[in-house]
């Protein structure tokens, strides 16, 4: 299995909590059997499938363009699971549109239980800084959610300007996934909030 290419932007001397969802390779596909016309929007899709909150794709819902997205392309919408037959998208408002066909898709999350978790971050001639379940580094926060945590005092003691990272999973039955992999940018905090 090829791991997920993701940047981890670090700023010296502040904590950095860093979310991640992992997500099983295969795509799951669920009919929209409606849509109700509120703010926010409300997709129903019986029997969906998803645990709770979590980025879908919608395919093929007419005259919604804004509602569309590609799969391959898109990083997804986080959906709100209101029941186990209702999602909705505070992003949207469905006000005074109305649909009964397209597609709801989405890849389930990776079943963590009994999982040993490590991410590894390297720097240029630095010692590799190991967060671990055992050390507070990585916290599971549900199915396929991880919560990465790097201290102040460890995002201080970062000098180096280019890294890598990678984070591995070793499954109850021994089998080692590289799942997530990518460079680490090391920012000083200045410049505006868009990256500027």
């Amino acid at each position: 299995m090829q791991p997920a290419r993701l940047d981890l932007p670090v700023i010296p001397g502040a904590t950095l909590n860093q979310p991640l969802l992992l997500m099983q390779p295969v795509y799951q596909y669920r009919p929209i059997t409606g849509l109700a016309g509120t703010a926010p929007v409300r997709l129903q899709v019986p029997a969906h499938g998803l645990p709770g909150d979590w980025p879908v794709w919608c395919e093929g819902v007419p005259n919604w363009p804004d509602l569309n997205q590609d799969k391959l392309r898109s990083p997804g919408r986080l959906a709100h699971m209101v029941d186990a037959d209702t999602l909705e998208f505070n992003d949207l408002s469905g006000q005074g549109r109305t649909a009964a066909s397209g597609l709801l898709v989405y890849r389930l999350p990776v079943d963590l239980a009994g999982c040993e978790i490590r991410a590894e971050i390297r720097g240029e001639g630095a010692a590799p800084i190991l967060l671990t379940q055992g050390n507070g580094g990585v916290l599971l926060q549900g199915l396929g959610q991880v919560l990465l945590i790097l201290t102040a005092a460890q995002t201080a003691a970062i000098t180096w300007a280019r890294g890598e990272w990678d984070l591995t999973i070793t499954h109850p039955d021994g089998t080692v996934n590289r799942w997530v992999a990518g460079p680490v940018l090391v920012n000083s905090g200045g410049g505006c909030a868009h990256g500027c």
